[in-house]
C-alpha cells in the first residue's frame, strides 16, 4: 500500500481542501501517514498571506525532499498559485498545482508515476473558474465546510484575490446536500468557511442569508459556526436570524483590520469604524453573551503613532472577546507596495505586542463575564491530563474529567472559574 503525507498551512479553508484531497488518495488504496515520517507522496498545501507563511512552505518542501528523495513531492495552493516559478526552482518538487486544479491532485500524481514527467507550471486564475466544494474530516466532532471561494474586494494589502480568483460558490441546494453528507459522517458541528463567506451566491443569484436559513433546517447538524464574515456583509437580518435560529451559535468572527478610518481608507476596506460599532452593538443587543473575534493588521502603511493610538483606544472600547493580530507583511503585486508611510519592522513588532496584550485582557474579561451562566458544550475526544475539552456555544474553552460516553455529545454546563481553560 502506497503512503501519502500532507502538511497544511494557513486558513480553515485550506484544511477543508486538504481533507478532500486526502480522501481521494484513501479511496484509491493509499495510507495516510505523518508528514514528519517516511512517505511515498508528500503534499504541501500552501499559504501566501504573509512572508512568514511562505517561509514555512519552503521549510516543509525541503523537509519532504530530504526525508525521502525518491518520493513524489506536490506543492499546491495559494503560494503555488502566485509563485510557481520560485517553487519550480526547488530541487525535488515534482508537481505544482494552483487553486483551480488542486482538486485534481490524485490524478496528476498518478500521471506523474506513469510518465515521470514533472508538472511545474500553473495557469492564472480566471473569471470563470469552477467552484470545488470541500469539507474536513478526521475530527469526530467538527468539520470545516468550504461554501465559498475567491474574493472581488482587492484590498490594497492583500494577495488572496490573485491566489484564489473571483468570488464563487455552489447553489444553495448543492450546499445543503453536502451538509447532509457531512452530517452522515457523524460530526455534530459544521464551521462554514470561505475567502469572503458573506459573498456566497454572488455568481448564482442567491445570498448568504438564504443559505443559512436553509442550512438551519438540516436537523442532523446540531451546531453551525460562521468562520468569518465582513462587517458590511453581516446584516441586521442575519444577526436577528442567528439569535433565534435552531443551530447557529452566538459566535462571530468579524474582521476589523484597522481601528481608524484613515487606515481603513488606505486599505480600501468597505466600511468605517462607525459601521463596525453598529454591527457589534446590534449583536450584543440580541445576544449579550455572544463571542465576537476581530482580525487586526498592525503596522500598515500610513499607520502613524497617532493613528495607532487612536486604533488602540477604539479597540479597547469595543465589546469584542479577543483579537487575531497580524503584523503587516508586504505582498507582491499589491497596491500597497507603491504607497508611502511605511512602518519600520521593529515598530510593527512592538505594536503587535501591544495589541496582543489588549487581546489577552479582552479574552479574560469575556470569560469572567460568563462565570455563573449556562451554556451548551460539544465535548471533544482529545484527553489532556485526564480532562476532555470542548467549546461552549459562545466559544469558551472548558474542560471536564474524561468520560468516553460524552465524546461528540452536547451538554449544558455552568461556566465557572474551575472549568474554564484560560
Amino acid at each position: 500500500m502506497k503512503t501519502i503525507a500532507i502538511h497544511t498551512l494557513g486558513c480553515k479553508l485550506n484544511f477543508s481542501e486538504s481533507s478532500d484531497m486526502v480522501r481521494q488518495f484513501v479511496a484509491n488504496d493509499y495510507q495516510v501517514v505523518d508528514f514528519k515520517g517516511f512517505a511515498d507522496v508528500y503534499v504541501i498545501n500552501t499559504c501566501t498571506v504573509t512572508s512568514i507563511a511562505e517561509k514555512k512552505c519552503r521549510t516543509a518542501i525541503h523537509h519532504a525532499v530530504n526525508t525521502n528523495p525518491d518520493a513524489v513531492v506536490a506543492v499546491v495552493g495559494c503560494f503555488s498559485q502566485v509563485n510557481a516559478h520560485e517553487i519550480s526552482k526547488i530541487e525535488g518538487v515534482d508537481i505544482i498545482l494552483g487553486n483551480a486544479d488542486k482538486h485534481l491532485l490524485h490524478r496528476r500524481v498518478e500521471q506523474f508515476l506513469k510518465t515521470g514527467k514533472p508538472q511545474l507550471t500553473v495557469e492564472p486564475m480566471g473569471n470563470d473558474d469552477a467552484f470545488a466544494p470541500s469539507f474536513s474530516t478526521g475530527d469526530r466532532t467538527r468539520s470545516f465546510f468550504k461554501v465559498q471561494d475567491g474574493c472581488d474586494y482587492f484590498c490594497t494589502y492583500c494577495e488572496i484575490p490573485f491566489a484564489r480568483g473571483r468570488s464563487r460558490s455552489s447553489t444553495i441546494a448543492e450546499t445543503v446536500n453536502m451538509a447532509h453528507q457531512i452530517a452522515a459522517t457523524g460530526v455534530k458541528e459544521i464551521v462554514l468557511t470561505g475567502v469572503n463567506t458573506g459573498e456566497f451566491g454572488k455568481n448564482t443569484g442567491e445570498n448568504f442569508f438564504q443559505l443559512i436559513k436553509e442550512l438551519d433546517k438540516v436537523e442532523e447538524v446540531l451546531r453551525y459556526r460562521i468562520s468569518s464574515i465582513e462587517p458590511n456583509l453581516i446584516t441586521n437580518e442575519i444577526i436577528d436570524f442567528i439569535a433565534q435560529s435552531r443551530a447557529f451559535l452566538p459566535h462571530f468572527h468579524i474582521p476589523l483590520q484597522a481601528g481608524s478610518n484613515t487606515v481603513l481608507q488606505l486599505m480600501r476596506r468597505r466600511y468605517t469604524t462607525e459601521l463596525y460599532v453598529q454591527r457589534l452593538q446590534k449583536i450584543k443587543s440580541v445576544m449579550p453573551d455572544a463571542c465576537i473575534a476581530a482580525d487586526v493588521i498592525v503596522g500598515f502603511n500610513g499607520e502613524t503613532d497617532e493613528e495607532f493610538g487612536k486604533a488602540c483606544r477604539f479597540i479597547e472600547s469595543l465589546p469584542i472577546s479577543y483579537l487575531h493580530v497580524f503584523t503587516y507583511s508586504e505582498r507582491p503585486g499589491t497596491r500597497a507596495l507603491a504607497m508611502g508611510g511605511k512602518v519600520p519592522i521593529t515598530v510593527r513588532r512592538e505594536r503587535s505586542k501591544t495589541l496582543h496584550q489588549i487581546s489577552d485582557r479582552k479574552r479574560i474579561g469575556f470569560y469572567k463575564s460568563n462565570y455563573g451562566t449556562q451554556h451548551s458544550v460539544l465535548w471533544e475526544s482529545d484527553v489532556h491530563n485526564g480532562f476532555m475539552m470542548g467549546f461552549t456555544d459562545n466559544y469558551i474553552r472548558v474542560r471536564t474529567p474524561f468520560d468516553e460516553s460524552k465524546v461528540n455529545t452536547v451538554e449544558t454546563i455552568l461556566v465557572s472559574e474551575e472549568n474554564v481553560e484560560l
